[in-house]
């Protein structure tokens, strides 16, 4: 028995485009710890250790509210990756940049998790920006 391809042109998206896919899902998972990490921090202020002066420019409210924004925005925007939405790239990567800001600041608080999110920050960013095109650029 043979297997025939169906008829008429067909079109695969490049093996670049999974790393979308996988930028959208990690933008997705960074922004839902940073939501979690900022409901830590806004009902359980023993919970992060710091210095006597607190974290970097706001205390540990400021940085569960900073966090807990930011994660939701970048849920949505997960969201919209995934769907290949053509909005949702630029958005990403400024979230993308400000999440790995905002967790260089917090890094006293939490330094284990604040490099986790740093580095999964990092590769969202490279993937939206070099392969970004191969996929979203295919939207139906």
């Amino acid at each position: 028995m043979t297997v025939q391809s169906p008829p008429g042109p067909v079109t695969r998206e490049s093996d670049w485009a999974s790393l979308i896919v996988f930028g959208a899902v990690m933008m997705f998972l960074v922004g839902a710890f940073s939501v979690v990490e900022g409901l830590t921090a806004l009902f359980d202020d023993q919970y992060y250790v710091t210095s006597p002066h607190g974290a970097l420019l706001f205390d540990l409210t400021g940085w569960g509210w900073i966090h807990f924004i930011m994660g939701i925005i970048a849920v949505l925007t997960g969201l919209g990756l995934l769907a290949k939405a053509w909005w949702a790239r630029y958005p990403a990567v400024a979230l993308a940049a400000l999440s790995a800001v905002a967790h260089l600041a917090f890094l006293p608080a939490a330094p284990f998790w604040a490099i986790i999110v740093l580095t999964l920050d990092v590769l969202v960013i490279w993937a939206l920006i070099a392969h970004g095109d191969d996929a979203l650029s295919r939207r139906s």
